[in-house]
């Protein structure tokens, strides 16, 4: 990949886990009732086909990961497992009671924090409490994320048990230096023996989660990682860019300096070298940041074209209705999003009190819609189109207008409606999605907000 555009197009960007982006949200848009009316209209209208989808956000962790940029509450005390499994069951049990039927859950998902963190015992008594007041849909995925150290046999049994066929374990890189710097240590002895007993009691979807562009990372870590990663074989592989945001992650990230991190076209050359690794070894790429076998449903979604991207990444299906349950969850409806408290005390508080504790949302306009769905045919797919009035907007070309420099350096084929993006240029498509985010452009931050997008 040439250089000079690694230069051009490595600008701070959004993600685009969700359009509008989290700093884009009109607050003021959203309140507990009017979230809750658009979450009951989601309800009735896709329960009963698609079903739903519930993500529960577990926070805890016994040690700072100094790398992490997610929600979590550092403790080894784990008596705060039973309250925090009360409040989730009360805030489920809060959300049921409006809704006008039983639940059908296509797609659950345990994340963090450390999932793992709760005992087997605990993490039981969640999913039984779950389903007391819901079935499962067909064809139904549960999946949680895990910690190679603190995994027991006796948590993948009993998550098996409960329905869970998909996990994923987070392993970042194994270099002894660069585990040192981001303060997580683990053997690939100890990711081995967790990913056989995985395989072992039944999972079919096993999971790895890899980072590139760490502190003092190399290109030879970077091969000896995934080198070491295929003599496990996961069945997916969640290849992400670092994003080093210490001004808003505080002081975890600021354990070392971005002297310490690879240079821009370094980073890079870690993901090409990563990339044709994973290719010659059997992996598709899907999407941004995500490779799998061809046997794995997350490659059957993208041949299928059902893949789908929201808070919780890449998904095999899309619901209609995603809720959120835990400290700092988002809900989504796609006419909203809400998001819970971001602090366990406040969080547990509301939710026992029987309310949604939602503190901030958007409510989305009919064109944030439209923008939406370019952006995840783009994220999804590497192509959209405005055939169609509902895909056409006002401000189209202007959009198409700011492309015209992208498709001159070959990152994006118009033509008529239509526009692709060509394989080599995926690493871009952050930058793409960018000149359709008319909130971006209406009003570019003037403090730094978002991570680089190369």
């Amino acid at each position: 990949m040439a250089s000079n555009l690694i230069q051009k197009y490595n600008i701070p960007g959004p993600r685009y886990t969700s359009y509008p982006t989290v700093p884009y949200w009109e607050e003021g848009s959203i309140t507990e009732t009017t979230w809750e009316q658009t979450a009951i209209r989601a309800f009735n209208e896709s329960n009963g086909t698609e079903g739903i989808s519930v993500y529960i956000h577990l926070p805890f962790c016994e040690s700072l990961c100094t790398f992490c940029g997610c929600h979590k509450k550092i403790t080894k005390r784990h008596e705060v497992e039973n309250p925090y499994i009360t409040a989730l069951l009360n805030e489920w049990k809060t959300y049921c009671s409006k809704f006008t039927d039983t639940p059908r859950i296509k797609e659950l998902h345990l994340g963090g924090g450390t999932p793992t963190f709760f005992s087997p015992e605990q993490l039981q008594r969640l999913i039984n409490g779950i389903f007391n007041r819901a079935e499962k849909a067909e064809n139904y995925e549960f999946s949680f994320e895990a910690h190679p150290n603190n995994t027991t046999k006796e948590h993948l049994s009993t998550l098996f048990q409960l329905g869970f066929k998909r996990c994923s374990f987070g392993i970042q890189d194994y270099d002894p230096k660069v585990q040192k710097t981001i303060n997580r240590i683990q053997s690939f002895e100890q990711v081995e023996l967790v990913t056989n007993w995985a395989r072992e009691i039944g999972y079919t979807s096993i999971s790895h989660d890899l980072i590139f562009g760490l502190p003092h990372q190399t290109l030879a870590n970077i091969k000896d990682t995934i080198l070491k990663t295929n003599r496990l074989l996961p069945d997916r592989l969640a290849f992400y860019s670092y994003a080093h945001v210490p001004w808003i992650k505080g002081t975890g990230q600021r354990g070392y300096s971005e002297a310490d991190l690879p240079s821009t076209d370094i980073k890079r050359e870690l993901y090409e070298t990563g990339k044709k690794l994973f290719s010659e070894l059997g992996y598709v790429e899907i999407g941004m940041d995500h490779f799998a076998l061809k046997t794995d449903s997350l490659y059957q979604s993208l041949e299928n074209q059902t893949l789908h991207r929201n808070f919780m990444g890449y998904t095999a299906s899309k619901t209609q209705l995603m809720v959120g349950l835990g400290m700092s969850s988002i809900s989504d409806s796609w006419y909203a999003f809400a998001q819970n408290e971001k602090s366990v005390s406040d969080y547990e508080k509301r939710a026992n009190a029987g309310k949604l504790p939602i503190f901030r949302g958007h409510l989305l306009t009919k064109e944030d819609r439209i923008i939406r769905q370019h952006i995840l045919n783009i994220m999804c797919h590497f192509k959209t189109n405005w055939d169609a009035p509902d895909l056409q907007f006002p401000e189209l070309s202007d959009c198409l207008a700011k492309l015209k420099v992208m498709e001159q350096d070959g990152l994006v084929h118009i033509q008529g409606t239509h526009l692709t993006v060509p394989e080599k240029a995926r690493p871009f498509v952050r930058n793409i999605c960018m000149a359709f985010d008319l909130r971006l452009v209406r009003k570019k931050p003037s403090t730094r907000v978002f991570s680089m997008t190369i």
